[in-house]
């Protein structure tokens, strides 16, 4: 003779999984904004700008607010992306990427490129 409990028992066991599974998957997408950030350049101006301002430089958006400016990286080489910026919101004070901030060197050579 079968209880209530053991004709139900399958049924709860599919629930949890199912329960867990979509679990997973909302990590996994909830994830999905750190890896971008992981992806950016970074630079700080040298001198802040007045105003929020945003502008396309060399097929990239990058904003910036006050001194700081990010952007997604493109491909370029980051002393490239660096100068491009420099051109573009004027001389900066410091460059980081995934990897590491930029030496004081490369930044004067950053700035004397653009």
């Amino acid at each position: 003779m079968t209880t209530a409990l053991e004709r139900h028992l399958p049924r709860t066991l599919f629930a949890a999984a199912l329960a867990l599974s979509g679990t997973l998957a909302s990590f996994a997408i909830t994830t999905t904004p750190v890896q971008a950030a992981a992806r950016t350049y970074h630079a700080t101006l040298a001198s802040g700008l007045a105003a929020p301002a945003s502008k396309v430089v060399n097929g990239v958006l990058w904003r910036c607010d006050g001194a700081s400016c990010s952007g997604e990286i493109d491909g370029s080489s980051p002393v490239h992306a660096c100068a491009n910026v420099a051109k573009a919101f004027g001389s900066v004070s410091g460059f980081a990427t995934p990897k590491g901030e930029f030496s004081a060197e490369q930044v004067q050579r950053c700035n004397a490129a653009a």
